[in-house]
């Protein structure tokens, strides 16, 4: 993979619309409140349900325990990380 962005890694992943129960369940809890949809960054885990559910807690944990920082604040600082990192999300 080049710096350019120019070649994109591909996934595969299970669709919304084909997800069994359980990964059904783990992608109700994942949905984005803007878009009603789960975001890539998570949807390469529905192969693994112990991935996407580990995933799921490390995010909770780290946009939860962090007192005294408001958790406007947090997703700020997950914001620019982000960008500082190039991605897009």
């Amino acid at each position: 993979m080049t710096d350019q962005g120019n070649e994109a890694a591909w996934i595969r992943t299970v669709p919304e619309t084909d997800a069994g129960e359980q990964l059904a369940a783990l992608y109700a809890q994942c949905l984005d409140p803007g878009s009603d949809k789960v975001d890539h960054v998570l949807k390469v885990h529905s192969l693994h349900l112990a991935g996407l559910q580990a995933h799921l807690a490390i995010y909770r944990a780290s946009m939860a325990s962090t007192k005294g920082l408001r958790k406007v604040d947090r997703e700020m600082v997950a914001v620019v990380v982000s960008k500082a990192n190039g991605c897009h999300y």
